[in-house]
């Protein structure tokens, strides 16, 4: 990295103008004497998370030129190695001597593109009076690289595209209970979520460019964090798990079927490729699989997972109509609604199937896009059933977007899906 080009990157970003951002749910804490790590997709906000807390400390009083914003994925930077980072301080005290005995701030975007970032990490934080903050979009940020290295001295906040919560404060949409106009709006709020999804950008752009914005996303989440980060040799089996993982949210994934339909279409690949392939879309957080709830880790192990992507706006990416499959992306959005908060989370087959359940028998999901049909209300209120034999004392809610009247009476458990996702944001939910 030249010295040159890295004074120039912090003083252009010590005289920029922050960009403008809109508040998320999520806050990222200041002065907690640890490393704070955001990990999540690209696209989903952690830029201005970041941009959003440089605002705060500046409003607290903090000057800019004892803040530094870095991303790793400039190309000013490269070739970017670890021992180039010792330039980043020195280099900001040579501009602002006035730094030398404050404490700075760094704040560095994409980190995961300097191998060995970690071990720097924890070595600046234990000899000098810095804070540090960094993102990526690989979930090693949470589970290996940050944990191992930082033992203890860290703290990773998970941050996904919006909540439905937050799609509705991004299109200024107010919730008003009781009022039959503004339920109608919300329940077209939520159709359009479901097909677009709850990236920043796409709800805030026109609908025209939508379907090419998330086609970028798409081309850019696999090249860089999956081809390129992992070596993929055959990308032409990638794309196609990656497809046919898009299509299929909140479908079951059996890697044998999978080996033998891809086998069919004339690929030559291993069970255990297959099995690598999905661990690396998991990593790049584009896809989470859900185990059966079992007592035996063993059988949970051997039995087919249940596979949710990150967003529903990506399926339109994969020339899957947006308005297709809407139960199965309903049922996407309510297990990123939980996951933002928990990870013990299941599906449960017996006879009769639960969407989602904990580990410890304290609620169960399931939903269902319309109850209009009288075999349909037969069919879920029957898995509501045996979730309620199964766990006598949990909470169970029945979700669903259309109804019949009198739905409340015949499956008391049932609740409208969009009542449920605002939560907090409406009494009595």
């Amino acid at each position: 990295m030249n010295s040159d080009n890295l004074k120039y990157v912090l003083r252009q970003f010590t005289e920029r103008k922050l960009p403008v951002s809109r508040p998320r749910e999520r806050t990222v804490p200041t002065g907690t004497g640890k490393v704070i790590g955001l990990a999540g997709p690209r696209r989903a906000g952690k830029t201005f998370l970041f941009f959003d807390t440089i605002r705060r400390l500046t409003e607290q009083g903090v000057d800019r030129r004892r803040i530094v914003y870095l991303n790793f994925e400039d190309d000013r930077l490269h070739p970017l190695v670890v021992n180039d980072l010792d330039l980043l301080l020195r280099c900001l005290h040579e501009l602002y001597p006035e730094t030398l005995n404050e404490r700075v701030y760094l704040f560095l975007d994409e980190v995961q593109n300097v191998d060995g970032w970690e071990r720097w990490v924890r070595r600046i934080q234990d000899t000098e009076d810095v804070e540090v903050y960094v993102t990526g979009s690989s979930s090693r940020l949470l589970t290996r690289d940050m944990a191992t290295a930082l033992r203890g001295r860290s703290i990773t906040l998970e941050i996904f595209p919006l909540s439905f919560r937050e799609f509705l404060a991004f299109r200024d949409i107010e919730v008003m209970p009781h009022s039959a106009e503004n339920e109608s709006l919300i329940r077209g709020a939520l159709e359009t979520y479901l097909a677009w999804g709850g990236f920043p950008e796409i709800v805030l752009a026109d609908e025209t460019l939508r379907p090419l914005i998330l086609e970028e996303y798409a081309s850019l989440m696999f090249y860089r964090d999956i081809v390129e980060r992992y070596g993929i040799r055959n990308e032409k089996l990638m794309r196609e798990l990656m497809r046919h993982a898009f299509r299929n949210t909140a479908g079951l994934v059996n890697v044998s079927k999978l080996h033998r339909d891809f086998r069919s279409l004339g690929f030559s690949v291993s069970k255990n490729t297959l099995f690598d392939y999905l661990g690396y879309l998991e990593d790049a957080f584009l896809i989470f699989l859900v185990p059966k709830r079992e007592q035996s880790l063993r059988k949970q192990a051997h039995n087919p997972k249940k596979l949710h992507v990150i967003d529903p706006g990506l399926v339109a990416a994969f020339k899957a109509h947006p308005g297709r499959n809407v139960g199965h992306k309903l049922e996407t959005v309510v297990y990123l609604e939980l996951r933002r908060t928990r990870k013990d989370l299941f599906y449960h087959l017996n006879g009769s199937e639960v969407d989602l359940c904990d580990s410890e028998g304290t609620f169960f999901i399931n939903t269902c896009w319309s109850l209009t049909d009288v075999e349909t209300r037969q069919r879920e209120s029957k898995a509501m059933a045996a979730g309620r034999a199964s766990w006598p004392d949990a909470r169970g809610h029945l979700l669903y977007h259309e109804y019949s009247p009198g739905i409340e009476t015949e499956i008391p458990e049932s609740m409208p899906a969009w009542k449920y996702l605002i939560g907090a944001a409406y009494p009595g939910t």
